[in-house]
């Protein structure tokens, strides 16, 4: 790497509330201009399900106590919460030559190198964003085959990681979510980023030992490198 390669700015916030970090996220994206260098913020957040533009309400099944706050975000409804690491890239997309398409393809590239760091093979299932796994065989090496069984399309998968982002201006905001040691009761209360059934799972559950710490800044360096210019 040059001496002259830019990197996204790495911003560690801890455990903070989901509103407030939506909020600033917003301000940061609104508030840029041309010369404004791209930030990475890695966030872990209290409780909360989040509902995309595109989220429905059948899909949220059972919130409980736990707040509902729609965002601007793509996407259906999931949740977050403490022991999953949410990256909320700010990227201007125009700067990097790149599109939504490859912009997304990058995030869950970033994903698939940190689960190969702990020994875990992830998977994109075609139409349909984030990564998932093998339940069956986390650590095989074999990808998906064929087609999906249209009535039961994340058959034997779990859904570890998810994405969801806004664009604006040609800029980014909102992310990526990885799970790494959670509880996962939760997801129950509803159809994971709108499919019913689908199972979501953590490192923890996929016999990985490691911390919050840990995971945040492998996927932070990740991404840190994709997005330097």
């Amino acid at each position: 790497m040059s001496a002259t390669t830019l990197r996204p700015r790495l911003v560690t916030l801890g455990r903070r509330p989901y509103g407030d970090i939506e909020q600033a996220m917003r301000a940061f994206t609104e508030a840029r201009g041309p010369d404004t260098e791209d930030e990475i913020w890695l966030v872990e957040h209290e409780p909360v399900y989040t509902q995309g533009l595109a989220g429905r309400a059948e899909h949220l099944l059972d919130p409980g106590r736990i707040p509902v706050i729609e965002t601007q975000r793509g996407g259906q409804v999931t949740y977050h919460g403490p022991g999953q690491v949410v990256a909320y890239p700010l990227i201007d997309l125009k700067r990097h030559g790149i599109y939504v398409k490859e912009y997304v393809y990058r995030l869950e590239h970033c994903v698939l190198k940190v689960l190969e760091a702990h020994g875990i093979t992830g998977h994109r299932v075609a139409g349909a964003p984030g990564i998932y796994v093998r339940l069956d065989d986390p650590r095989g090496h074999a990808a998906l085959t064929g087609p999906r069984p249209a009535d039961e399309p994340f058959r034997g998968l779990g859904k570890v990681a998810a994405l969801g982002i806004k664009v604006s201006r040609h800029c980014t905001y909102h992310g990526v979510a990885l799970n790494v040691a959670m509880d996962l009761r939760p997801f129950g209360g509803i159809n994971p980023c709108g499919y019913a059934g689908l199972q979501t799972v953590d490192l923890l559950t996929l016999g990985v030992s490691t911390d919050w710490d840990t995971v945040a800044r492998q996927l932070g360096e990740r991404l840190a490198t994709q997005f330097s210019r």
